[in-house]
């Protein structure tokens, strides 16, 4: 599904059409160590489901650039082993399917720098495709005039829907302004949980301190849906 002209989105990822290339953001590989660690016994499964979902993403578009928008890896002030092992073997498997991977940094890559510098990936805060800002959105930036549309990470929404009495959380992509700018936001790519209710928790990035009723949902199930605007879903 077309989010606007330019950008489709392809289950949890963006795809800038003109330039091919294929956005992703948050996948917090060593999450499911960092649970274990906390005593909560869940089973190692996120990496191998990443990538299968990776697979299914890739048969429906060839992408020449892969940017992964921030927060590849989950701990905030080390290097885990399982944070060494599977995102070498990520970017090792993103590198295989395009001409060019680039990482932005995220709050959770503080020390990211070794794993980059193992297979020679440039890391940037920010990378502008034509008048399109791909940043993890955990802090404002100054942005260009010639930008128009700013797409971030960082918030891992989701939206509750419920059905009598049961409801069922959705990661979900959002679409407003930032100032006169268009504003995408996308889900996480971590499989572990479905994110965070928009519609219930306070946000956390910077970028999305604004009245978001005007926002529109667009939610990721078997298939894209657009639900219309955060004030009817919130009712």
């Amino acid at each position: 599904m077309n989010i606007n002209k330019k950008i489709k989105i392809v289950d949890l990822a963006l795809y800038l059409t003109k330039s091919k290339t294929l956005i992703i953001a948050d996948s917090h590989i060593g999450f499911e160590e960092s649970l274990n660690k906390q005593g909560l016994l869940v089973p190692r499964l996120h990496f191998k489901d990443l990538i299968q979902r990776m697979e299914k993403i890739l048969k429906e578009v060839k992408p020449n650039t892969i940017i992964i928008n921030g927060d590849i890896k989950h701990e905030l002030g080390t290097i885990s082993e399982q944070e060494w092992r599977y995102a070498l073997r990520l970017i090792d498997f993103l590198s295989k399917h395009c001409k060019n991977l680039f990482l932005i940094k995220g709050n959770h890559d503080k020390i990211l720098g070794p794993i980059a510098k193992k297979r020679n990936i440039e890391i940037a805060d920010q990378i502008i495709i034509d008048d399109i800002l791909i940043t993890h959105g955990h802090k404002i930036i100054k942005i260009p005039k010639q930008v128009k549309t700013i797409i971030i990470g960082h918030e891992h929404p989701a939206i509750g829907l419920r059905e009598q009495t049961r409801t069922e959380t959705f990661k979900c992509f959002l679409k407003g302004k930032y100032k006169s700018k268009t504003l995408i936001v996308q889900p996480s790519f971590n499989l572990v949980t479905e994110g965070t209710d928009i519609t219930k928790e306070k946000t956390l990035s910077p970028f999305l301190k604004q009245d978001l009723r005007n926002f529109e949902c667009y939610i990721v199930a078997d298939k894209i849906y657009r639900f219309g605007k955060l004030r009817n879903l919130s009712r």
